[in-house]
């Protein structure tokens, strides 16, 4: 059996992840790069992707802690190897280092942020001898900089990190991000008109600076966040995973009876496909693989200790999506820059956040196309947003459990009348507040798009043919469903009859051959018609028809 090692879950510190014996993932080829080639650097990476780990690493490295870079045995005997940067040239020169850590998430009043800086410069003043006679910040952090450089000969090294945290999570209150900001702009201002006294700057968020409108004045910062260069600077790479991590994956595979080929493919469903750069490099989220690896378990991670509510709530302010008009979104490199509270498009936050990433890239049009990275994401991100436009009702949670029992009923024995009757209980089940203002085909569409993805399902929403777009294909592993929804609409002051509603929707799968792609699959295909009724507020007919049969089923 392969020997279990320590995962650094919820371990920032570099030092203690070294000493204490945790596995690390060496960055420092890149680190290295950075403070041999330039000075002063911005990165936006999603939540719990390493930013914290990677700022403890720079602090390391400035106050020239090589002992922590060496090969050396900890006190309960793992062997630690020795990371790339304590092979090269670097000096290991001690430099004074200030650190921000704007990251606590409990950081959520104008005053708790307030304390946060004054605390912060006043460590650092107290440590150089600064008795502060002002109380502005940027004459603060001007003084504190000169006086670094003068005592100890050796420029300063500033890091920043989650400079966003605080007003990403007050979006939405003007007064507050706008004092916030003002906060920011005065105490960091100093970054460029000092630049004498500083050796190292960098900034880590998940916004762009541009798009927070914090560091106008800071134009000579090189941000990092989209160069192929450093796009596996935070996250674990494929290669990383299956050469540095291969131990803990056979131990995985041991414990859930899987072969390492079958559990790395699991990895790679649940917690890979993130691409920070067009290189499109395979990322995975480092939060997910260390919590599988140490419980043992494939599970939702990342998302179960996100900021998916703060996301939800934040789109609730912008124009009306559903989750299938974003799986697979086209957009210009410029849409990354569009401020977050300009509240004109969900893009830019849902990629910097981690929900999107790029899926493909077109140089000839700089083009990009976004897309979920994973099951983890896609599924989190699909029950997150169905709880918020069910308004969370436990009623409609309950409901929604049960009709989850029913898809895995339906995935396992292929069975579909089970599962559309309870989905007519899922539906019955919805507050009435929740339908009245959404009478329409698309509405019902989406929801149900959103049920199958938050359970896991394979299904493509509006897939192209050459006569048209399928609303929905479910891809199953004993059957194909090409489903067509319609709604019932009055016609003439009378309401049309489910029966003749689902002989359409059947009719325009044939029509339109939305089903010609799957009939050399060798599954089994089966067109599925469904009305919604907007007097019932539920699925009033529907029916499944075999390619290879006449009437499957019909259902009354």
């Amino acid at each position: 059996m392969v020997a279990k090692r320590k995962y650094p879950v919820g371990i920032q510190s570099f030092e203690g992840i070294r000493r204490d014996g945790y596995i690390y993932i060496d960055k420092t080829p890149l680190i290295y790069k950075m403070i041999t080639e330039g000075k002063p650097y911005f990165l936006s990476r999603p939540r719990r992707f390493g930013k914290s780990l990677l700022i403890s690493t720079l602090q390391a490295v400035f106050e020239g802690r090589r002992d922590l870079f060496e090969a050396f045995t900890t006190e309960d005997g793992i062997e630690q190897p020795q990371l790339f940067i304590a092979g090269t040239d670097w000096r290991w020169e001690k430099y004074p280092v200030i650190r921000f850590d704007f990251s606590a998430g409990d950081l959520v009043t104008i005053e708790q942020l307030d304390t946060l800086i004054d605390a912060t410069l006043g460590s650092y003043e107290e440590q150089y001898g600064i008795t502060p006679k002002v109380k502005d910040a940027n004459i603060r952090m001007v003084n504190l900089l000169r006086t670094m450089h003068e005592k100890t000969g050796k420029r300063a090294v500033v890091l920043v990190d989650e400079y966003d945290n605080f007003i990403l999570h007050a979006l939405g209150n003007e007064e507050k991000v706008t004092m916030a900001r003002s906060r920011f702009q005065n105490v960091f201002g100093p970054l460029k008109s000092e630049d004498d006294h500083l050796q190292f700057v960098f900034i880590t968020g998940i916004s762009k600076f541009s798009q927070m409108g914090i560091f106008s004045k800071l134009n000579n910062l090189q941000n990092i966040s989209m160069v192929p260069a450093f796009d596996v600077l935070c996250g674990i790479s494929e290669e990383e995973l299956t050469t540095v991590m291969r131990p803990d994956i056979e131990l995985l595979g041991e414990a859930n009876g899987l072969s390492y080929e079958e559990q790395l493919t699991e990895l790679k469903q649940m917690y890979d496909g993130y691409h920070f750069s067009e290189k499109q490099t395979d990322m995975y989220n480092p939060f997910s693989l260390v919590n599988a690896f140490k419980m043992q378990k494939i599970s939702n991670y990342w998302f179960a200790s996100g900021t998916s509510r703060a996301v939800i709530e934040l789109l609730a302010q912008m124009p009306p999506i559903s989750i299938d008009s974003i799986a697979d979104v086209h957009c210009e490199a410029t849409a990354f820059d569009a401020a977050f509270d300009s509240y004109a498009s969900p893009l830019p936050l849902l990629y910097q956040s981690g929900y999107l990433t790029i899926k493909d890239y077109d140089r000839e049009l700089d083009d990009y196309t976004l897309g979920f990275p994973n099951l983890e994401v896609s599924r989190g991100f699909a029950d997150c947003l169905y709880q918020h436009i069910t308004y969370r009702q436990f009623s409609a949670d309950q409901n929604k459990s049960r009709l989850f029992r029913a898809y895995k009923i339906f995935r396992r024995d292929n069975d579909l009348l089970p599962f559309m009757e309870s989905l007519k209980t899922f539906y019955a089940g919805l507050p009435y507040q929740w339908e009245k203002d959404n009478k329409n085909e698309h509405f019902y569409h989406a929801l149900l798009y959103t049920l199958f993805i938050s359970f896991g399902a394979d299904i493509r929403a509006e897939e192209s043919t050459a006569m048209g777009q399928s609303d929905l294909v479910l891809l199953m592993p004993k059957g194909i469903y090409i489903i067509e929804v319609k709604y019932e609409k009055l016609q003439d002051g009378e309401q049309r009859r489910g029966i003749d509603i689902v002989q359409e929707a059947l009719d325009q799968i044939d029509r339109k051959g939305y089903a010609d792609k799957y009939r050399l699959d060798g599954r089994p295909v089966t067109k599925v018609g469904i009305a919604f009724s907007s007097e019932q507020r539920n699925i009033s007919d529907w029916r499944a028809v075999a390619l290879s049969e006449e009437v499957k089923r019909f259902a009354k």
